[in-house]
């Protein structure tokens, strides 16, 4: 039984969530000379739900070889990752207001999916799930489209949008996970972590 967990996350809503769950953990975060946004590169022609959980494998085996590296303690890490899908077009975090703008004109008045994968290494064995929830947008006019981007809340989320801030009121419904959409689904994350021996509260 482990007392913590490693989060290899630099994302404060996982960090939110995981303490909702009453799961200790400690940070385990890349290094300056690591490129890992390179690991989130889409492959042509890949499906969102094979490009997701292949990003969240390749972020844990990065996290665990970051722990021998440092010669931590050993503990189990935990690795997920969130993508936005409209169809087979893979949505990830917007380049910039530009290209934040664009891909909310695409996905207002639409209804998308959201995955998030979710991994856990536990000495040799590796744990994963998948959340699949889709989310419907009202349609937006070219102002509140651009009077969201310049909140800035958009940068750095995947389809330039978080589900528990502002975006909320062009929302009109959601089918799945919440805290999945939010990039952490507690009821898979809660499994994992029990099957990998890491005391919950829930």
């Amino acid at each position: 039984m482990s007392d913590f967990v490693y989060l290899a996350s630099q994302s404060p809503r996982r960090r939110q969530l995981l303490e909702q769950l009453g799961v200790r953990y400690e940070l385990l975060l890349p290094e300056a000379h690591e490129d890992s946004e390179s690991l989130e590169e889409v492959r042509g022609g890949e499906a969102p739900a094979a490009y997701v959980q292949r990003v969240t494998g390749l972020k844990l085996d990065a996290a665990v070889a970051r722990l021998k590296q440092r010669g931590l303690e050993p503990a189990p890490v935990l690795c997920s990752d969130t993508t936005v899908a409209l169809g087979r077009t893979i949505y990830g975090k917007p380049e910039d207001a530009k290209d934040a703008a664009r891909m909310l004109r695409e996905l207002a008045g639409s209804t998308h999916r959201v995955l998030t994968a979710v991994a856990v290494q536990a000495g040799r064995r590796r744990l994963a799930a998948l959340s699949d929830s889709r989310v419907t947008f009202a349609a937006m006019t070219t102002a509140q489209v651009r009077d969201y981007v310049e909140t800035g809340e958009p940068m750095g989320k995947a389809g330039a949008y978080a589900v528990q801030g502002r975006a909320a009121a062009h929302i009109a419904r959601i089918a799945g996970s919440y805290t999945g959409i939010m990039g952490l689904p507690l009821f898979e994350t809660a499994r994992l972590l029990q099957s990998a021996g890491v005391k919950t509260q829930a």
